[in-house]
């Protein structure tokens, strides 16, 4: 069979943290260097994006998040800041460094929404942490979406989240303890949650196939989009890179983790590979696949798709082959 073109919004990806050799978690990234890694997110049909910088010291995130929002480049949405009020615990955690991670207060959000010059769009947080519901209900008023993620929260605790504002789960079925009770669990009850729209990240690594075909039934097209969770290895090979300050390891079957470690951290995934992979794993149609990763998520941060995309859509192959990124 043949390759298909079709034509399309561009992807918006509300979580970002580096791509093609460039880290935006590091204060070092300069102007140049985002403006490079923007060029090759266009490529792969991203024109629109949060940068996603992770649990860090505040001088290190005020230093990144003043080079991402001084380039005035349309394709960057805003700013989606994951930790730090997540849990400190091993497992939930994720690769973020436990050292930085704390409570949740409105004061310290304040200051750093001020360092981000207002920036900051997404705020992924555990709502067990304490000061997480206050915050979260400052967030929904400020009309800042507040995603639950990195978190041993109890169905009780992700309930009252969802009560107070919580709008997203970040990337479903990960950051969270690596064992959990059959049926009462935090991801059990977000899949319930139909105020929560589940972000996923379909690389295989962080969702095996059936399970991402599940999760995305129970949450419906309507309320499910797809991130990548990139981070500075995409498109670059085997090998180790940084993330902010932690060492990861990109292996040749495309996983990234800590060395030596089972939690992962970030994807070296592109979106067109997530929406093949969507269609692969879940056998939704196409035009369906690309709506989780362009209207859906961009009318979550009240935008059309920026851009029209035209690819090559072979779907005996299951590929998805981005030939041209047009403004509108």
């Amino acid at each position: 069979m043949c390759a298909v073109p079709i034509k399309f919004g561009g992807f918006c990806d509300l979580q970002v943290n580096g791509f093609a050799g460039v880290d935006f978690n590091d204060p070092q990234t300069t102007p140049e260097a985002v403006q490079c890694a923007l060029a090759a997110l266009r490529a792969t049909g991203v024109t629109r994006l949060l940068p996603t910088l992770i649990t860090s010291p505040f001088e290190s995130f005020s230093a990144c998040a003043r080079v991402l929002t001084g380039l005035g480049a349309p394709a960057i949405a805003g700013l989606h800041m994951e930790g730090p009020y997540i849990s400190p615990e091993d497992g939930p955690r994720g690769a973020h460094p436990r050292a930085h991670v704390c409570v949740a207060s409105v004061d310290d959000f304040r200051r750093r929404q001020d360092a981000a010059g207002g920036a900051i769009r997404l705020v992924t947080l555990a709502p067990e942490v304490p000061g997480a519901l206050g915050l979260i209900e400052y967030l929904a008023a400020q009309k800042i979406l507040v995603g639950i993620g990195h978190s041993d929260a109890t169905p009780a605790q992700i309930r009252d989240a969802v009560k107070a504002g919580a709008r997203l789960s970040t990337h479903l079925g990960n950051g969270c303890a690596l064992t959990l009770p059959r049926h009462p669990n935090l991801i059990w009850e977000q899949l319930a949650a139909d105020e929560l729209t589940a972000c996923f990240i379909m690389d295989g690594h962080h969702l095996p196939p059936a399970t991402a075909k599940v999760m995305v039934r129970a949450k419906s097209a309507s309320r499910a989009i797809l991130v990548t969770d990139a981070m500075t290895a995409v498109g670059c090979p085997p090998g180790r890179y940084k993330l902010g300050n932690a060492e990861v390891e990109l292996s040749a079957d495309g996983r990234v983790a800590a060395p030596g470690a089972q939690v992962l951290a970030g994807s070296a995934l592109t979106m067109p590979e997530a929406v093949a992979n969507t269609v692969r794993f879940t056998a939704l149609p196409i035009s369906m696949a690309l709506s989780l990763a362009s209207t859906l998520p961009a009318a979550l941060l009240g935008l059309p798709p920026a851009g029209c995309v035209t690819a090559d859509w072979d779907a005996q192959a299951g590929l998805l082959q981005i030939t041209s990124v047009k403004d509108t």
